[in-house]
């Protein structure tokens, strides 16, 4: 038995920093073990993976997908790889001599494979070491110090879950997207990508627009008085009726009986209260936070389903929140919930909101429909940041969780409800009658400390049965049924989960899949031609592809695995022999498939017509990757429109009237931007004339060259020379904003100073065109360590004075070391470099 220091091993670095910082009562101290931080305290050692270190995939003689058939992917071997070499080697130089082994990875079906590759790097170098495994759902001190007190064993079950899992994605998503990308010839950067969880994903998307393509819309009318009682506010009602069911309906689907009600109630003066009802109605609290529930109401503060899954995560891991990756809906009976309540009384924004909910004779939390024992719903953990620990997304997201559990242990809310009939008496008609719904909180509840459910009242005033009210006002709207909506990324993950497709941890990476593809696109997800093609290639040809029915029972046939019902060879072969199925059914309809999947590509890359010969005008790329307009008869038409460099190009359904050729977006990440029709932009380039404001610093004396602002074809902007091509001199502008040529003058280049007019407050002094671009490029070309987030110019002369000359120093410095000889910084901030760096 080694007498080595004991090694625990997380799943992330900023957990193990986080475990070592409460096991050690903040007295660990870090080292560098083959360029990753290692935490050290007495005889104990924590390293933190990286996710999957290891990773699977097919040899190497089945890389090349021209000389392998997909088909034969399926009873290819698998092998196993270091994908993050350097943790592999750290992990297995520590564990050589280590006394004892702990497993601290996430508690989930990924965590535990993670945490079984971990435990495979150990073996192979330490066949004697006791290998404990650690749960927990809070990176807390209570929670960590009650788990390293309790160790328990890896469960081979559930990481054998969690492999099947990894090895039947990739030779599901290999073996498919293989097929289809040979089929419609698109390799290289194009391939087309397809999978398991994603190919019905999909189809939910595309079955969603086709029913939206499919809608015929009907008119129907609504008709609406202001009704007034003396001395008191007016309020609005609405026409009904009684339809065929003898249900209560608004919208009337004839218009001249929606023309003839209108006249009565234009024509009448007064109405006679029929009919006044109240009401109270219990509004009960919330049930607790699961993933989907969390997605959803992050949404509703305008975050994708990924950004609220990453910040949950950090604020899982700074020991803010619990596990965020969970299903459950009920608190653990041992959770305290005035003890939680406890801990946020000397919180300025949580406070008094906790005082007043610890007034309640009994806190009795509300409970969802599910409960599982691995994690508990999503919850604060009851140690507090400081506003300023947290950026802003952070700290909206943290709130949102704090007042979603304070909303779980509230009272319920009570509203009161009116509805006031109103009658007219009408020659023309049975009599025509009016009804006001109000509404008023009359006990905010759990709204008090949950402000983001709609709390709107409606104010309709007291009023008596008999009594006479007042018409001041009359409307008739004619409208039109709407089709059903696209689904949002929390509603798509919402129907996802009761379809069974996908878990917990997966279904937000799908989605991001999607669009990385280029199989959706904006928000809420609408589905490009391409999307089409797949799911109708896929229905036609091979509808497993796209089933619900077939990924959910894989992911029942993994749940089963994980209880041991299953084992994983049996899942893998029945999986396998499924995808076997599909193929028999795709390889005899290749050439159909691939015809069908080209044509959905030249759609999704279509403008429209070419000026110059009718034929369509596509996006193209360009040898050198960049992208342009070019006519699909070319050779024989060599019309062609430039593009902007910055950003990759989606068309969008907006057409231009003038040249009716479809608007153009360039995605470029936070600088995505509308370019618009690219003929227009061409247009107005050419039709604009060069505007000149001093000489060329190249060849203005020698040669009489002039800098003019000049507008480019792709719709950019920038100063340049006039004697362009012989004269390539040039400075870029921005692409857009009003563009002021000022009278002030730059004293060393002669040159008017610029001013941009975005549309905001304070227009951008950009100055000189000359030194603005030279003061550019002094931020672009700093030191190789100014390239890694949160060094500036400063810090990097502070670290070279410390020695520290280039990135490579940087990662094998020690922490505590360097931040003693660097003033303003702390160890963690050296090991956040360190990490970026990695």
């Amino acid at each position: 038995m080694s007498r080595g220091p004991a090694l625990i091993i997380t799943e992330k670095d900023n957990a193990a920093r986080r475990i070592a910082e409460i096991l050690s009562d903040g007295t660990a101290e870090s080292s560098r073990e083959r360029g990753v931080n290692v935490y050290k305290w007495g005889g104990k050692r924590c390293i933190g993976l990286s996710g999957h270190v290891v990773g699977v995939d097919f040899p190497d003689e089945y890389n090349d997908w021209r000389d392998v058939e997909p088909v034969e992917l399926i009873d290819a071997p698998i092998e196993k790889y270091p994908t993050q070499q350097n943790i592999v080697s750290a992990i297995r130089s520590l564990a050589r001599h280590a006394s004892t082994v702990t497993i601290a990875t996430d508690y989930d079906r990924e965590g535990e494979l993670i945490g079984k590759e971990a435990y495979e790097l150990v073996r192979e170098v330490n066949e004697d070491v006791d290998i404990d495994r650690v749960r927990f759902s809070s990176i807390t001190d209570r929670e960590v110090n009650s788990a390293f007190e309790n160790p328990e064993s890896l469960d081979f079950d559930l990481a054998a879950a969690g492999e099947a899992r990894q090895v039947i994605d990739l030779i599901w998503g290999a073996a498919l997207t293989r097929f289809l990308s040979l089929s419609a010839r698109q390799l290289g950067d194009d391939f087309i990508s397809v999978g398991r969880v994603q190919g019905p994903t999909l189809k939910l998307i595309v079955d969603r627009e086709r029913e939206i393509d499919a809608f015929d819309p009907e008119d129907y009318w609504e008709l609406f008085a202001d009704l007034q009682k003396p001395d008191q506010g007016g309020f609005e009602a609405q026409y009904f009726y009684l339809d065929a069911d003898g249900n209560e309906a608004e919208r009337v689907w004839d218009g001249d009986r929606a023309e003839t009600v209108y006249e009565v109630l234009a024509e009448t003066e007064t109405a006679s209260v029929e009919s006044v009802n109240r009401r109270t109605r219990t509004d009960r609290p919330p049930a607790p936070f699961n993933t989907t529930q969390f997605i959803r109401a992050a949404g509703s503060l305008n975050y994708s389903a990924k950004r609220a899954m990453s910040i949950a995560e950090d604020l899982y891991t700074a020991g803010y929140i619990t596990y965020p990756r969970t299903d459950n809906t009920v608190y653990p009976e041992d959770l305290e919930p005035e003890e939680l309540l406890e801990a946020f009384l000397d919180d300025r924004t949580f406070g008094e909101d906790a005082e007043q909910l610890l007034e309640a004779d009994e806190i009795e939390p509300t409970a969802g429909d599910k409960e599982t024992t691995d994690h508990p719903p999503i919850h604060p953990t009851g140690e507090t940041p400081d506003r300023g620990d947290l950026s802003e997304d952070e700290w909206e997201v943290y709130e949102l969780v704090v007042r979603r559990f304070f909303a779980t242990v509230a009272d319920d809310a009570t509203w009161e409800h009116l509805k006031v009939v109103s009658e007219i008496e009408a020659d023309s008609l049975e009599d025509v009658r009016l009804k006001a719904n109000g509404k008023r909180l009359v006990e905010a509840g759990y709204h008090a400390v949950y402000p983001y459910f709609n709390q709107q009242e409606t104010h309709v005033p007291d009023v008596e049965k008999g009594e006479s009210l007042s018409i001041t006002e009359t409307r008739i709207e004619d409208k039109q049924t709407q089709p059903p909506r696209r689904y949002g990324q929390s509603r798509l993950i919402e129907t996802m989960e009761k379809m069974g497709i996908g878990t917990k941890s997966t279904r937000h990476h799908t989605i991001e899949k999607l669009y990385d593809r280029g199989y959706i696109e904006s928000d809420p997800p609408r589905p490009t031609m391409l999307a089409r093609a797949v799911v109708e290639a896929a229905e036609d040809f091979a509808d497993h592809i796209v089933s619900e029915e077939m990924t959910a029972q894989l992911e029942a046939d993994m749940q089963a695995i994980a209880a041991g019902e299953k084992n994983y060879s049996e899942v893998t072969a029945d999986s396998k022999e499924m995808l076997q199925m599909v193929f028999d059914e795709l390889t005899d309809s290749r050439e159909e498939v691939g015809d069908h999947i080209q044509k959905s590509l030249k759609a999704d890359k279509t403008l429209g017509p070419c000026p110059d010969c009718g034929d369509d005008l596509l996006v193209r790329k360009s040898r050198h990757g960049s992208y342009f307009i070019g006519c699909d008869g070319y050779p024989d038409c060599t019309y062609t429109l430039p593009l902007p460099s910055t950003g990759k190009p989606m068309i969008l359904e907006d057409t231009c009237e003038e040249h009716g050729l479809r608007e153009v977006k360039m995605l470029a990440g936070r600088k995505t931007f509308t370019h618009g029709c690219p003929q227009c932009k061409a247009d107005e380039a050419d039709d604009q004339e060069d505007l000149v404001i001093g000489t060329c610093p190249d060849c203005g004396d020698a040669e009489g060259g002039e800098l003019a602002i000049k507008r480019l074809r792709s719709g950019s902007r920038l100063v340049g020379c006039t004697r362009y091509p012989d004269c390539e001199y040039s400075l870029p502008l921005p692409r857009r904003g009003e563009l002021e040529v000022t009278d002030a003058r730059c004293e060393e280049h002669d040159l008017p100073e610029l001013v941009i007019d975005n549309g905001g407050d304070e227009p951008w002094e950009l100055g000189c065109p000359i030194c603005n671009y030279r003061e550019y490029q002094a931020e672009q070309s700093g030191s190789e360590l100014q390239a890694i987030s949160g060094i500036g110019e400063k810090t990097a002369d502070k670290l070279k004075t410390a020695g520290i000359e280039d990135v490579p120093a940087l990662k094998d410095a020690n922490p505590e070391d360097l931040a003693e000889k660097v003033d303003g910084v702390g160890p963690d901030t050296v090991r956040n470099w360190q990490a970026n760096a990695d």
